[in-house]
């Protein structure tokens, strides 16, 4: 095991089990931007309807399942500063769940406008 390796192991037990789920999800998040997309990812989104009681993770987790095609890297600042207001600060879930999904559609629609258009077809 590396040294970085046995260190996040140790603080990984020293966090309260909540914490633990933030880190996991966060821990997944890095990895889904990493682009090692193993099939091809649709231009559309995908869109999953929002559950009635739905975690600031679980909602992380369903809108990269709603916009693959969506670089994480570019939103990670976006994420990580939204997960910090609702576990640093306090922010309901509820309200930290609508802001992503604002940031998420932006997004997509930054990106959709930043594509060449297709040529007619004829």
């Amino acid at each position: 095991m590396t040294t970085q390796s046995k260190q996040l192991n140790r603080l990984f037990s020293r966090l309260p089990d909540e914490e633990k789920k933030t880190l996991l999800a966060f821990a997944e998040f890095l990895v889904s931007r990493s682009g090692l997309e193993e099939e091809p990812v649709s231009s559309e989104p995908n869109y999953i309807p929002r559950p009635e009681k739905e975690t600031v993770i679980g909602a992380i987790r369903r809108l990269s399942k709603t916009y693959p095609m969506l670089d994480k890297a570019t939103m990670l600042n976006d994420t990580s500063s939204l997960m910090g207001e609702h576990v640093l600060h306090g922010q309901s879930a509820p309200d930290v769940i609508d802001k992503l999904e604002v940031v998420f559609q932006r997004h997509y629609e930054e990106m959709k406008s930043s594509q060449p258009n297709p040529p007619d077809q004829k």
